[in-house]
């Protein structure tokens, strides 16, 4: 049995489906500009005049900064806890390519010798070491979502791309724990 045909819109007037792509377009094509690119715009993530670094550049940096932190802290806890290395590494590996991202020098992967030493920086149970990584990720994902108000396109565009990672990350380490 053939389908019927839908009924045909009257002339001269869009379709509501028309009207939505229209709009999901226009929305699409005003996210993907990074702002004023002539000469005479003078947007926020310009460098200004007494030749402070840019919004873009000092967000860029304090992300590979917070980034590179949260790879200390991984290092903290699979230096305390070893038994965690098997799942911890490919998470911390994840983070060390953020730092390289966001412009950050990349750290290494810690050795025996080279490794932190078990201090009161990483929980004294594993489980609590964990939940504390967890935590750190979680936080570090809000603060890079609710900056994205405050950068330009494609910083915007990788800020949410590692917030989302993090997030990822937060849920692994919790939902591993169980």
């Amino acid at each position: 049995m053939p389908f019927p045909l839908p009924p045909r819109a009257p002339s001269g007037l869009p379709r509501r489906r028309t009207l939505l792509a229209s709009a999901a377009g226009a929305a699409l094509l005003a996210g993907c500009s990074s702002g004023p690119r002539d000469s005479g715009g003078s947007g926020k993530e310009e460098e200004s005049a007494g030749g402070s670094p840019s919004v873009t550049e000092r967000a860029r940096a304090r992300a590979a900064r917070e980034s590179h932190a949260l790879v200390g802290r991984y290092d903290a806890v699979l230096a305390a806890h070893p038994t965690l290395t098997e799942r911890l590494t490919p998470l911390r590996a994840e983070v060390v390519r953020h730092v390289e991202a966001f412009g950050g020098t990349p750290t290494a992967s810690p050795t025996p010798s080279s490794a932190p030493s078990p201090s009161s920086s990483a929980p004294v149970s594993a489980k609590d070491a964990v939940a504390a990584l967890a935590a750190a990720e979680r936080t570090l994902a809000d603060s890079r979502a609710a900056a994205l108000l405050d950068v330009p396109g494609e910083l915007a565009r990788l800020l949410a791309s590692v917030a989302a990672a993090g997030a990822a990350h937060a849920y692994l380490l919790t939902e591993g724990a169980r």
